[in-house]
This record gives C-alpha cells, sequence and structure tokens, in this order.
C-alpha cells in the first residue's frame, strides 16, 4: 500500500481550474518532487493534501484512510509534517525551545504548558538537533540564525512529529546552491534512516534531478509527465513546459498552444 494516495484532485478558483484531476502516488520511504512552472497548482495541491483547502472533487488517502477533508491539525496528528516556502520559528525562544514545544504537542501536553518550556523533553529535543546538525546552537536564540540554520530548525521541528510522510514547500528558496545542496542531502539521508515518505516540490532542477528518486510534473493544473531524472529529462512536453514554447496541456495526449480554442 502506497503511503499517500492522490486520486483525481481537483480545485477551481471561479472559472480557474487550479488543479485539474491529478492523480500519483507517494510510496513507502520514497523521495518524490512535484514539480511545475508557476501556475501550475503545485501549492494548491499540497494545500489540499495538508488540509488547508477542501478540495472540490477527488481524495487523499494516507495510508488507506481518506484524509481529504480533514482540518490541518488532525492531518498533522495522523502523521503528515510539513515545512513551508517561507520558514518560520518562535523568535523569542531558543533552538531547543522550539523543538520542545513541537514534541510538547506531539505527546499531547501543549494545552498543559504555561511559561517557559524548562527540562520537558529536552533530551528527546537535543537528540533531534542533532540530527539536522543544529545540536552546538541548542541555546541560541532562534531570531539570531542565519536562513539556511533555520531551515534546519523548521526540519527538526517536523521530525518531532515522527511523521510518516513529509511534504516540504520548496525547502531550498532563498538558499545558496551549496546550502540547498546540503539541506536536501540531509533530509534524503533522513528519509533513509527513518523510512519516511517525502512529497516536496522546488524550482531548483539540479536539486530535483540529483536527489528525487521520481518527478511528477504539473502544467496548468494537469499531470503531464511522471518517472525517473532520465526519462522527466527527455520528456518532450516537459521540455515544452519549461522551455516556454507556450504550450498548454488539456488532456493526456492532447497540446494546444496558448491561447489557441480548445478542441
Amino acid at each position: 500500500m502506497s503511503v499517500l494516495e492522490v486520486s483525481s484532485l481537483a480545485k477551481s478558483f471561479g472559472g480557474v481550474k487550479a488543479v485539474d484531476g491529478v492523480t500519483f502516488n507517494v510510496e513507502r520511504g520514497e523521495f518524490l518532487a512535484l514539480i511545475g512552472p508557476n501556475g501550475a497548482g503545485k501549492s494548491t495541491c499540497f494545500n489540499m493534501i495538508n488540509g488547508q483547502l477542501a478540495p472540490d472533487g477527488g481524495d487523499v488517502r494516507l495510508e488507506g484512510r481518506s484524509i481529504a477533508r480533514l482540518s490541518p491539525r488532525q492531518i498533522w496528528s495522523a502523521g503528515v509534517g510539513r515545512t513551508f516556502q517561507i520558514a518560520a520559528t518562535f523568535a523569542s525562544f531558543t533552538v531547543i525551545e522550539n523543538v520542545q514545544m513541537a514534541l510538547l504537542s506531539h505527546h499531547g501536553e501543549v494545552y498543559r504548558f504555561a511559561g517557559r518550556v524548562g527540562p520537558r523533553h529536552r533530551e528527546e529535543a537535543l537528540a533531534l538537533l542533532h540530527r539536522v546538525g543544529m545540536a552546538d546552537q541548542a541555546d541560541r536564540s532562534s531570531r539570531e540564525l542565519a536562513y539556511g540554520d533555520v531551515k534546519r530548525l523548521e526540519l527538526a521541528i517536523a521530525l518531532a512529529n515522527e511523521p510518516k510522510l513529509l511534504l516540504m514547500d520548496e525547502p531550498t528558496a532563498g538558499m545558496a546552491a551549496k546550502e540547498r545542496n546540503e539541506l536536501i542531502a540531509l533530509v534524503k539521508r533522513l528519509v533513509v534512516e527513518r523510512g519516511i515518505s517525502v512529497l516536496f516540490t522546488e524550482h531548483s532542477m539540479d536539486v530535483v534531478f540529483t536527489f528525487a528518486d521520481r518527478i511528477v510534473v504539473l502544467a496548468r493544473g494537469r499531470l503531464i509527465a511522471e518517472g525517473d531524472a532520465a526519462s522527466i529529462r527527455a520528456n518532450k512536453d516537459v521540455q515544452a513546459v519549461y522551455l516556454g514554447t507556450g504550450k498548454v496541456f488539456e488532456r493526456k495526449g492532447s497540446v494546444r498552444s496558448a491561447g489557441a480554442p480548445a478542441p
């Protein structure tokens, strides 16, 4: 059984079909990239999987259970973690306190929390920071961190929930080439160690083609290709989208020029 099954997922805003019948799976331990040009529907797809948007049609299943109309909190509790394109932490907390707060939530203790987190789950938090290379900055204020380190901290926070599936929206946005490759290599290692499935969006094709086990490509809300890096590189439809030929994909096997009437 796939960890995540996305079936005929659809979402419209007014007359615009942002996501139009998208279907794909994420297997256990797989590192799957969801790519496409701006406006392809990637973020809308992510937001439906994560419960921030309700789909107009289709289904999302986590280990066989439908999560399509659950709240983000319920989906998080079911075992789906997420990092965001613009990373954010509790600026007034130290690095380790940020992770401790995530652990309090994971253990169902957040409603009993008052004031500073103190020693609660400190050793567990420190172990997570060690995994992401941040243990030596545990007691540093998170507002002092460089952006790459904020991204690592955000990853530790996401791992605190022991997710079965991790959604990563533009994880390397705003990072230099060396930083982004180091971060994704770290994520890939943690995926292998923990058997976590990862679905990520990414504009840096060097990251996608180097690290993704498999790639799904969207254009104008439709899935136009999926496969390994070699097959995606060679795919003529993908080349058309990324090379800016002005073509859009109306249905599987059908291509028309932008602005031309639909058949």
